[in-house]
Order: structure tokens, then C-alpha cells, then sequence
């Protein structure tokens, strides 16, 4: 009777904390799509940027 009940806890246990790290990488994941975003907008301003500055060199060399 007291074994059924500790194997109860402990299967629960279990699997709370399986759940916990599946939600954790659920988490994870987003983070990770959201960081990927923000570097692909960033790489997007640096090319425009240096386009930007490209075109203000060539400009000034030909004065």
C-alpha cells in the first residue's frame, strides 16, 4: 500500500519534471527564432549602411 503510493510521487515527479524541460526548450526555441529575426534585421541596416557609405566615398573622390 505505502509502495503503490511512493511509486505514485515518484512516476509524478518524473514526469513533471519531463514536462518542465520540454517547456523549457519550447521556450528556448522561440528565443532563439526571435534572436535569428533581430540578426537578420540587423545584417539588413549594415548592408544598407554600407551601401550608404559606399556611394559617399565614391562621391567624394570624384570632386
Amino acid at each position: 500500500m505505502v509502495e503503490d503510493v511512493l511509486i505514485r510521487i515518484v512516476l509524478a515527479v518524473i514526469v513533471g519534471v519531463l514536462f518542465g524541460i520540454v517547456y523549457c526548450m519550447r521556450v528556448l526555441v522561440l528565443m532563439e527564432r526571435r534572436v535569428a529575426r533581430i540578426e537578420e534585421h540587423i545584417d539588413r541596416v549594415v548592408h544598407k549602411v554600407l551601401s550608404e557609405e559606399v556611394r559617399i566615398t565614391s562621391k567624394l573622390r570624384k570632386r
